[in-house]
């Protein structure tokens, strides 16, 4: 039987794989990424029409280009975003995007990574407010809610930080956008410190999933002794634990 891993490896290698068949991305391959999908823009307007988006005053989603129509139109409509510096390689590691403070004149400018990267404010996990929305990018998820990334890991230690600090709470919606390819059959393997998600939204689909438990904080356990010393949020939780 191959290891849970092995077994994501080999959904993700299936999807890219038929992304790229079906000329379903912007980019030359979807090998490798979280894949920039053609029609995020009609997905991101679905979600908006969704009682949940309407609701949420403030955002977490993550920085890649598949979730930009959504990270924009949360601005466009004064919602606040909060953003993960890339790899959580900051001591501050999250972006603060107000919309009150910036010049929405173009919100797809104002969303970008890149505008984030340059201009925005970084703040530690403690300064966030309460979460009323998760946004992720996913490689692929099933229909029980089950997705994977890229395989990194850093949505759920941004899941685990946000957790423990007490900004998410059973009413914040977890949500990802994907290209309808990207939504498998099969079911996927997970582990205790995998997110799922409660909404998934093609641009075809909207398909609301059976709750599932919630990774409780940091697993410290599933956490290679590399991992921990690369992200200074968990090495200063570390440092503070009492076998520490």
């Amino acid at each position: 039987m191959p290891t849970t891993e092995a077994a994501k490896a080999k959904v993700r290698i299936q999807v890219w794989d038929a992304l790229d068949a079906a000329n379903a991305v912007h980019t030359d391959t979807s090998h490798g990424r979280i894949p920039h999908f053609r029609g995020a823009h009609a997905a991101a307007d679905r979600l908006a029409n969704t009682a949940a988006w309407q609701s949420a005053r403030t955002i977490k989603a993550v920085p890649d280009r598949a979730q930009l129509p959504v990270r924009a139109r949360a601005l466009a409509e004064g919602k606040t975003v909060y953003m993960a510096v890339p790899a959580l390689a900051a001591e501050r590691p999250f972006f603060l995007l107000d919309p009150s403070r910036l010049d929405l004149t173009d919100p797809f400018e104002a969303a970008s990574s890149q505008f984030a990267a340059a201009a925005a404010p970084t703040v530690e996990v403690e300064s966030l407010g309460s979460i009323d929305m998760i946004v992720l990018g996913s490689v692929a998820c099933d229909r029980s809610g089950t997705r994977i990334g890229k395989g990194a890991g850093y949505s759920d230690i941004e899941f685990a930080l946000l957790t423990e600090a007490g900004l998410i709470t059973p009413e914040t919606l977890i949500v990802t956008t994907v290209h309808s390819l990207q939504v498998v059959d099969a079911a996927i393997p997970s582990t205790t410190h995998d997110v799922s998600v409660d909404l998934i939204v093609t641009p075809e689909e909207t398909i609301t999933c059976p709750p599932a438990p919630r990774p409780p904080g940091i697993l410290w356990d599933h956490l290679p002794a590399d991992k921990i010393a690369s992200i200074p949020a968990l090495r200063a939780r570390a440092a503070r634990r009492p076998q520490a």
